[in-house]
């Protein structure tokens, strides 16, 4: 078959034929009629596909240890929160008066360490400035029932927005980062900073396009979290503050109404000394509720 613009296509997906992993071969082959028909469409000069493979070399050179442009591209190409929307348990309707699963919401690229195993009640940010804040929660199951030892990861920027990998020599490794074991009836919970919105990293390739096609770069303030136990699909999900300027405008996209949540102003000495921290403080609850394997 001769390769020409209208069977472009056709001859490049046939290479695939005899691939062993039908799973690759599927994949593939989409991927080659999607690419083909995109190039038809756009009809890219010599010179753009040459800008094209620029771009994405400049990703690739652009990713160290502690930065993910390639995650970061997708995220801001609105890819990540498609993939984690056709994966995640949170659309799916639940039975009687089960609750959902709570919404998955993307990874983002600052997930690149081992965070550090701490207490419920443990102090999560170490730096000592910001608002106090403080995060409790229970995990369950959709029936409400606890899921005891359920572990969370949890990661946040601090009170100027920054996480810990951003700031050579700035913030301790592991400052806004914690793993916490729920008790016995699926509680947690944590002492940290208010965190505060944030602009993506726009010195690489990834923001660059953003800032040159007019977006703006933030995200929303919030807290991530990955919350997994034994029998349960795990969930990567964010707790969004409400009072945010950019909440309805997040460039990555991830922002559901179902995580959104007050982080409430406490002013009462009695309360804050309860928690250890000093008022006036923020106070959030997240709970969180994951769906069995089976579902």
């Amino acid at each position: 078959m001769d390769f020409t613009e209208e069977q472009s296509a056709d001859v490049a997906a046939a290479s695939f034929d005899n691939t062993a992993d039908p799973r690759l071969k599927e994949v593939m082959q989409s991927a080659v009629r999607h690419l083909h028909s995109f190039v038809r469409e756009v009809r890219p000069s010599t010179g753009e596909w040459e800008k094209a493979i620029e771009f994405l070399t400049a990703i690739g050179q652009a990713c160290t240890d502690t930065r993910q442009e390639f995650i970061l591209f997708s995220d801001t190409m609105g890819v990540s929160m498609l993939v984690e929307t056709i994966n995640g348990a949170g659309g799916e309707l639940p039975e009687g008066d089960a609750a959902r699963p709570t919404a998955p919401t993307v990874l983002g690229p600052f997930h690149l360490t081992q965070s550090p195993e701490h207490e419920l009640g443990d102090l999560l940010n170490t730096t000592g400035q910001g608002v106090p804040l403080v995060v409790e929660g229970r995990v369950t199951d959709p029936a409400g029932k606890a899921i005891p030892g359920a572990r969370l990861d949890t990661w946040q920027a601090d009170g100027k927005g920054y996480y810990d990998v951003q700031l050579e020599g700035g913030l301790p490794e592991g400052t806004g980062r914690g793993l916490f074991t729920a008790d016995d009836e699926g509680y947690y919970w944590y002492r940290s900073v208010l965190p505060r919105y944030y602009p993506i990293p726009v010195d690489g390739p990834a923001g660059d396009l953003v800032l040159r096609a007019g977006r703006e770069p933030y995200r929303p303030a919030h807290l991530h979290f990955i919350v997994e136990a034994e029998g349960y699909q795990p969930v990567t999900t964010h707790a969004f503050v409400s009072d945010c300027e950019y909440i309805e405008r997040d460039v990555v996209f991830a922002v559901k109404s179902s995580l959104i949540r007050d982080f409430v102003v406490v002013d009462d000495e009695a309360e804050a000394e309860r928690f250890g921290v000093s008022a006036p403080f923020r106070h959030v609850r997240f709970d969180v509720v994951l769906a069995p394997e089976e579902g």
